[in-house]
């Protein structure tokens, strides 16, 4: 059974006429009928009775009516769902992301993003950036907002932002009226900072500035999140170099000051959204195009 069979099925079935059965599907009447013919063959049963009156339905024919038109429907839906899927309009996105771009400009992108396109569902999956570069390099994230200084091999990438470091200390301490600090003025202070494990670069990065800038931060407490790093400055217990996005946390007791760094050590903290090319993924493409404009500024 073709569904060509179907569509010159109902049109019969509703006209009750050949002749303009056939014209209203734009074919010649002997095509209709051979259709007719071999539709019933198949169901082992006749669909219409033809006498001097015209057309009528059999029983087995009105039966088939309500089933051909949820097939045909059927079909239908099945060729939109296509077409949307070639398009990117459906489907499914796993998105990493590191907590801090929630303060660059995330939330706001995503929510313009999926008012376009209500039918593509984004999935996110908050983690830190070294854990976002196996995900991906595995298959397991379509997309991930890292803080990485370049996109490692095998990965494509748009650079979203770029912000200095600033100086967090807490408040009422010494430093926290202050305009701008030289990175030295944090000597001698226990200093908070995410571990190694987690973001081995900017770990790398800070303590290579500190040391340009004459010290070693001791003691030195690691933690996960740079959001756990400020909450213990705002508890009085360290000082950190925290991305200035920060800012926006919202903690109280945490205050945030401008460095100086004569000797340009001190690195600037990149957020970069990173992918697998060539994925044949329409829906990522959309996405992508989203990221970019959102990374131009637009």
């Amino acid at each position: 059974m073709e569904l060509r069979h179907l569509r010159y099925f109902l049109a019969l079935a509703d006209a009750l006429h050949f002749g303009r059965a056939a014209q209203r599907l734009a074919i010649s009447q002997p095509p209709l009928t051979v259709a007719i013919q071999q539709l019933e063959a198949e169901v082992g049963a006749p669909l219409f009775v033809r006498n001097s009156r015209g057309v009528q339905l059999t029983a087995a024919g009105r039966a088939l009516v309500p089933a051909a038109q949820t097939a045909l429907d059927q079909a239908a839906q099945a060729l939109d769902a296509a077409r949307d899927a070639a398009s990117g309009q459906v489907g499914r996105l796993q998105l990493g992301f590191a907590g801090t771009v929630l303060y660059r400009g995330l939330p706001q992108m995503l929510r313009r993003f999926q008012a376009e396109h209500p039918r593509l569902a984004l999935t996110l999956r908050e983690m830190s950036s070294s854990d976002q570069l196996v995900e991906l390099l595995h298959g397991r994230l379509d997309v991930g907002f890292a803080h990485v200084p370049r996109a490692p091999e095998g990965l494509a990438e748009q650079l979203i932002s770029s912000q200095p470091f600033v100086a967090c200390v807490p408040h009422g301490h010494a430093l926290a009226a202050e305009r701008a600090v030289p990175l030295s003025a944090l000597a001698g202070e226990a200093l908070a900072i995410v571990s190694r494990e987690v973001s081995p670069d900017y770990h790398a990065r800070i303590l290579a500035a500190c040391q340009a800038a004459g010290f070693a931060p001791q003691p030195l407490h690691e933690l996960r999140h740079w959001l756990s790093v400020t909450s213990l400055v705002a508890q009085g217990l360290a000082v950190a170099l925290v991305p200035e996005a920060l800012r926006l946390s919202g903690l109280a007791g945490a205050v945030f000051v401008p460095v100086t760094d004569p000797h340009g050590a001190l690195p600037r903290y990149e957020t970069r959204c990173l992918w697998r090319p060539a994925q044949g993924q329409p829906a990522l493409g959309l996405f992508l195009g989203a990221v970019q404009t959102v990374a131009e500024g637009g």
